[in-house]
């Protein structure tokens, strides 16, 4: 692989227009194909060929009306009034018949029917004619809302509202704000910082900046084609910007180090791909198995999530192999550091540690109670991730304020917590109704049930659905509960009047995705594990490395979990985050942390580990060896965490309560993983093991084929890069 990404540098840099030129026509072309093509974002968790999806597909073939998506109007009557009142009623009416005026609501229900015991408030359901699980474009929602202007105008002095809430009134949050872009500005600081360059600091940002880019256009035309969350764009967005930044600066850190050293421009461009680009492919390639490993789930909103976090991985490394080598040939000369410069000084000067080296050097003298210390604390911190619960956020966990999370309060004030997940049973078969009557008649006994509605049958008698609304909300554990021991009654009443009885409904729905996920969660875990310990043994050629890399990785893991429970389940620091909803956590931020944090834990491992090994297979110092793959790339492996965990910061600012907890655990994860696990934990458990850290068995070493991410094959070889007058900035 290296000899090949050699001769891929070696040509990025000698036909540097062509290559640049080439990547930005690419991207150029996807941006208009994503401007004239774009599709739109599916809000569903729908689990196929899961019961509760199969039920909702009965409903819509036996109801078509309530096929679609559907909203909520609140009316609130104005202060010492009553909905009821002439005044009131006359202007709800109007704003009903302007709602149906818009295209395409396919109708709206009498608000006076769903009345409120103290008279306050009125609600009207509002149903489009768009296909299941589509979400209702934000120009829609401003038409729908803006039939309420006269109501507000008539009755708001006086303290009447009216406001829309629903699924189909759910927020689109923009992927990309003004905290991002704090975030951003951090990075390009602390890139500075590392290279005092404006120059060498700008590249990975525009590398970076340019595969996004090419990331969310390509995710905008794949939703054409497919179910995409629009939490997937958020996520490849977050981790493209990480990635495509870190993998920019170890190459170019390896090329003006060379060029430090007095290399020629296109000879280290060759070699910083072969050896720097080397460990990016590595690195890249867990990252991109391990979200797509998330396809295994079998959870759309999974799938859509990993494989677009994937493609904006996969993104980065191309670019880092293909624009990054023709921008540092083009940038020529300008990006080798002046003789009297920090980082000239620095590279050159053998005594110069930085200080991650001289945190390691004092690391290993105390090797077994770092070991001891680090094991135990991060043990303390994993603790609170034994009580972590899992729930689907819904328009209760939107931000304080918005009108889709006080339509949800108002809701639950006037009607319960149930009335915003109402659990529905379809009957379907001959005798539908006597079977539903049955099924009222068992369910009204039941503990946590507030209400039951129905039956509602179809014109044929063929078909009928009942309401069940519980005492608790949707995201409540006894919500989960109240469905479990629904279906276990209703398996019965099916089997002995041969009709068919299913528990459905969004919330029903929305409780199996929770349950295939958390199922999933073992699983995932132990391919991860075992992939990161078959990765490691191929690059390493060791089966101490694997062994620590992956015990550090779940003490990095545990911790984030710890983190995670801590501030969104417990409300530590939750008032000062912003946190809108304490309670259980998004079911897909566990599955979707362990999947990034894995792949940038080994990041982490390849860029520090790889430089030790270097030194070792030349000098065979063990101790040495650890000092010296310090002082090598511990500087990177700062720069690159500190730019991670800014990128990911920013987003807990986000507001958008499906993105924070993963945002809090990747950050949290970052730290831990970077500082304490990679250049505290690692450091000292080499010095421990020795020599025995970089051998294999003899019967081992046979089998195990062999990947050089260290160069060494172009090394050995000698392979020169043709002579030609150096590329000046164009």
């Amino acid at each position: 692989m290296a000899r090949f990404l050699y001769r891929l540098g070696a040509l990025a840099a000698k036909r540097r227009l062509v290559f640049f030129g080439a990547s930005l026509a690419v991207l150029v072309a996807t941006l208009v194909a994503m401007v004239l093509y774009g599709g739109s974002f599916s809000p569903g968790q729908a689990i196929p060929g899961a019961p509760a999806q199969v039920a909702l597909e009965k409903v819509e073939q036996h109801f078509p009306e309530r096929r679609g998506v559907e909203g909520t109007v609140l009316f609130v009557a104005p202060n010492g009034g009553q909905v009821k009142d002439a005044p009131v009623v006359q202007q709800m009416r109007a704003v009903t018949e302007r709602i149906k005026t818009v295209h395409p609501v396919a109708d709206v229900s009498d608000p006076l029917e769903d009345v409120s015991e103290d008279g306050r408030i009125a609600v009207a359901a509002i149903s489009f004619d768009l296909p299941p699980d589509t979400e209702v474009e934000p120009e829609l929602q401003a038409a729908v809302r803006a039939t309420g202007g006269t109501y507000n105008d008539a009755l708001g002095d006086h303290g009447g509202r009216v406001m829309f809430g629903g699924d189909a009134f759910e927020e689109e949050l923009e992927p990309f704000g003004v905290p991002e872009a704090i975030g951003i500005g951090v990075a390009l600081l602390v890139l500075l910082v590392t290279f005092g360059s404006v120059l060498a600091a700008g590249i990975p940002l525009l590398t970076a900046a340019l595969g996004v880019g090419g990331t969310a256009a390509g995710t905008l035309l794949v939703a054409n084609l497919f179910d995409v969350s629009q939490h997937a764009l958020t996520l490849a967005i977050m981790l493209g910007l990480a990635v495509g930044i870190d993998y920019a600066l170890l190459i170019v850190s390896r090329h003006r180090a060379q060029l430090t050293r007095g290399m020629g421009i296109r000879e280290s461009i060759a070699l910083s791909i072969a050896t720097a680009g080397s460990a990016v492919v590595f690195a890249g390639l867990t990252v991109v198995i391990a979200l797509a490993g998330l396809t295994l789930a079998g959870v759309p909103l999974l799938t859509s999530m990993g494989v677009a976090a994937a493609g904006a991985v996969a993104i980065a490394v191309l670019f880092a192999l293909t624009m990054l080598p023709a921008l540092m040939a083009l940038a020529g000369e300008r990006l080798r550091p002046k003789p009297d410069s920090r980082a000239a000084r620095r590279e050159l000067d053998p005594r110069k540690r930085g200080l991650a080296a001289r945190w390691v050097g004092g690391v290993i003298k105390h090797p077994r109670k770092i070991v001891v210390a680090v094991v135990l604390g991060l043990g303390v911190l994993a603790v609170p991730a034994a009580q972590l619960e899992l729930a689907l956020n819904d328009n209760g966990s939107a931000a304080q304020g918005s009108e889709p999370r006080q339509v949800y309060d108002l809701l639950a004030g006037a009607y319960g917590p149930g009335v915003n997940g109402p659990l529905v049973v379809v009957v379907e078969g001959a005798g539908s109704e006597a079977t539903a009557k049955t099924v009222m008649d068992k369910v009204e006994t039941m503990s946590g049930v507030a209400e039951v509605n129905g039956p509602i049958l179809t014109e044929d008698e063929q078909a009928a659905l009942i309401r069940i609304v519980p005492t608790t909300g949707p995201r409540d554990s006894a919500t989960a509960e109240l469905a479990d021991d629904v279906r276990a009654q209703l398996k019965p009443i099916g089997n002995q009047s041969g009709t068919y009885v299913e528990l459905t409904g969004l919330t029903v729905v929305s409780l199996d995705a929770v349950e295939q996920i958390d199922n999933a969660m073992l699983p995932f875990a132990v391919v991860v594990v075992g992939l990161s310990l078959l990765l490691l043994l191929l690059a390493f050629r060791s089966w101490t490395v694997p062994l620590k890399a992956t015990a550090g990785f779940l003490l990095s893991v545990g911790a984030a979990f710890g983190a995670m429970v801590a501030v969104f389940q417990w409300g530590w620091l939750a008032g000062p985050l912003g946190v809108p909803l304490v309670g259980p956590v998004p079911s897909f931020a566990p599955i979707i942390v362990m999947a990034v944090l894995f792949g940038l834990a080994m990041d982490y491992e390849v860029f520090l580990v790889s430089a030790m090994r270097e030194h070792y297979a030349q000098h065979g110092d063990a101790s040495e060896a650890i000092l010296a793959g310090s002082r090598a790339a511990g500087r990177v492996v700062v720069a690159a965490a500190v730019i991670m965990i800014t990128v990911f910061a920013s987003f807990m600012f986000s507001h958008d309560p499906n993105v924070m907890p993963i945002a809090l655990a990747l950050t949290f994860g970052v730290l831990v993983d970077a500082f304490i696990v990679r250049l505290t934990l690692v450091p000292a458990v080499l010095k421990l093991l020795g020599d025995r850290a970089w051998r294999l068995p003899r019967w081992l070493d046979r089998i195990v084929p062999k990947v050089d991410i260290e160069g060494h094959q172009v090394a050995e070889t000698k392979e020169p890069v043709v002579r030609e007058p150096e590329p000046e900035l164009v």
